[in-house]
């Protein structure tokens, strides 16, 4: 590998629809998970405390939730032919 972070961070290949946002959000997701994987990993261990990585858990499902709703991820303003309403 090229490089620590590589190691530490691997990055999946995209392979949905490829528009701006939706690259955006899967580097938000991928940042997510493997965030997630540490936390986990830190509790198993005994560094953290259940209740410290819940929270910190909550608090990063909270902040994916926002990325995806300031992108629009899911939404489709004109899906039902109602412009305008």
């Amino acid at each position: 590998m090229a490089n620590s972070s590589d190691f530490l961070s691997p990055r999946g290949r995209y392979y949905g629809k490829v528009k701006p946002e939706n690259l955006v959000f899967n580097a938000n997701l991928q940042e997510f998970a493997q965030r997630i994987s540490f936390i986990c990993n830190l509790e198993t261990a005994g560094k953290l405390s259940p209740e410290e990585a819940y929270q910190q858990i909550k608090d990063l499902w909270k902040e994916l939730k926002r990325s995806k709703k300031s992108l629009g991820i899911g939404t489709e303003p004109f899906q039902s032919g109602e412009e305008g309403v």
